[in-house]
């Protein structure tokens, strides 16, 4: 495959039609790795309050320490991104996606055997470092492996498939709810079960492994003798070094922060308040209180809404796709962005019940997830096949120590600075936090005036 011939613009075929039986081998493989992925990521965010509930014995310390344990998660991943990334470059990215798969799936498992907080927190963290090398990896490996017509829409797929991976956390959090009445699986320790789903990708990955090849533009740099060599930092050196790549770098980190912080900083506690909400809904509305039938139902209705959720997710994921192709990168994310700013922010200033939660939560969906489409297909466009893995793992996985950093904040505001405002109502620390947080949206606009447009070009090499 040719990298360095520019891309036709006036191709109208379909790209999954341009796509080899070998090309859709990778595209699965790569899509299935950030399927289980996005998966597990869900399943924390679902059973990470049932967990420590049955942990922590003060009830009021949840919520807190639920945002710690969140952050340590993601600074976790961060810290995999970093060295999965430049491992991906110096050996080769197929063969390091596998063992970032098996490291998530490993400490995923352990998950299921954490008794405290901590015990739980550090499994968790673990698991982030395996999580936080896939992306990087996945992206790099289509990037270089499809035809350059058919990348944007198989990279924007792929994306658009992790949300399947989070409809399919969600069946799986029902269903273990559902099993779990009673006594049955452990009661109020049934969230364990959940984690045992980290085994499925580790025996895919074992299957598929031999059949999976280094891609083309890699396997050329090995020939060539010009992949990254000397200390572990060369490779972060060599795109600080050169003009083009630092100015890329610093772009592209601080529009993945923009949106990993939305998602993880901000989107992430809407399963908290709708809790909250949904809750005093129920309770106003005829369920006993005190009953395991206003939990069912409390559950069930976050597990709808949430389905709800990555339905709008994928539409969004979708339509972005379509805007990069059609409008160019830089376009799509200023409407992107803009659009989450606004919609996010009256989600979570006027979600009362579960009707507006039913119509609002795809809407957020559809907002915030919607960019990260963009970034697959963006982030590889910015950087040369030596240093893509390095430099796409960077940008996407600098927004978790921002993220990390955005649920520390998050917390102080929601206790420090409107915590007072509990008096009033319960939600509103909450609501108030997460409306401040979506300030961060207009930091991703500001970053586009330094954004070098892709659209219909190869990718880059030096």
């Amino acid at each position: 495959m040719a990298l360095s011939t520019p891309i036709d613009p006036e191709s109208k075929r379909s790209w999954w039609t341009q796509l080899t039986g070998y090309q859709w081998f990778v595209f699965i493989i790569a899509s299935l790795a950030w399927f289980f992925d996005c998966m597990d990521q869900r399943l924390f965010s679902l059973a990470r309050i049932p967990a420590l509930k049955s942990m922590l014995s003060d009830p009021l310390t949840v919520q807190a320490v639920g945002k710690n344990v969140t952050a340590l998660f993601l600074i976790g991943w961060g810290i995999g991104g970093m060295i999965f990334g430049v491992l991906g470059d110096r050996y080769g990215r197929s063969k390091m996606l596998t063992v970032s798969v098996l490291t998530y799936s490993l400490f995923t498992c352990s998950t299921f055997f954490s008794h405290t907080a901590w015990q739980f927190a550090a499994c968790r963290c673990l698991t982030g470092i395996g999580i936080g090398g896939v992306f990087g990896l996945a992206v790099a490996l289509i990037a270089e492996t499809v035809t350059p017509t058919a990348r944007s829409g198989a990279l924007g797929t792929l994306q658009v498939l992790s949300t399947i991976g989070n409809i399919c956390a969600g069946l799986i959090k029902g269903g273990i709810d559902a099993l779990a009445t009673g006594d049955r699986l452990g009661g109020q320790e049934s969230w364990r079960w959940l984690f045992l789903v980290g085994a499925v990708p580790a025996c895919l990955f074992i299957f598929v492994r031999k059949s999976l090849k280094e891609p083309e533009p890699w396997l050329q740099l090995k020939r060539e003798g010009r992949l990254p060599t000397g200390s572990f930092f060369s490779s972060y050196s060599g795109l600080l070094k050169a003009t083009r790549w630092r100015r890329n770098l610093v772009v592209g980190a601080i529009l993945a922060a923009t949106g990993v912080v939305g998602l993880w900083a901000i989107g992430e506690y809407a399963v908290d308040l709708q809790r909250s909400i949904f809750t005093t809904f129920y309770a106003g509305n005829g369920y006993n209180l005190a009953g395991p039938t206003l939990v069912t139902k409390v559950n069930s209705t976050i597990n709808f809404v949430f389905v709800l959720n990555m339905i709008g997710a994928a539409l969004g994921m979708s339509l972005f796709t379509w805007m990069c192709g059609k409008l160019g990168r830089k376009k799509s994310f200023l409407i992107g962005f803009l659009a989450a700013l606004v919609v996010t922010s009256l989600a979570y200033w006027k979600m009362n019940s579960p009707t507006d939660a039913m119509w609002m939560m795809p809407l957020m969906g559809a907002v915030q997830l919607g960019p990260l489409a963009g970034f697959s297909i963006y982030l590889p466009e910015l950087f040369p096949s030596r240093l893509r893995s390095t430099g796409i793992s960077f940008c996407y996985n600098i927004g978790r120590f921002a993220a990390a950093g955005g649920s520390f904040f998050s917390s102080r505001l929601s206790t420090d600075v409107y915590g007072k405002y509990k008096q009033i109502n319960e939600t509103l620390p909450a609501r108030y936090s997460a409306m401040t947080m979506c300030s961060i949206f207009l930091i991703g606009v500001v970053i586009l005036i330094w954004a070098p447009e892709t659209k219909d070009k190869p990718l880059p090499e030096e």
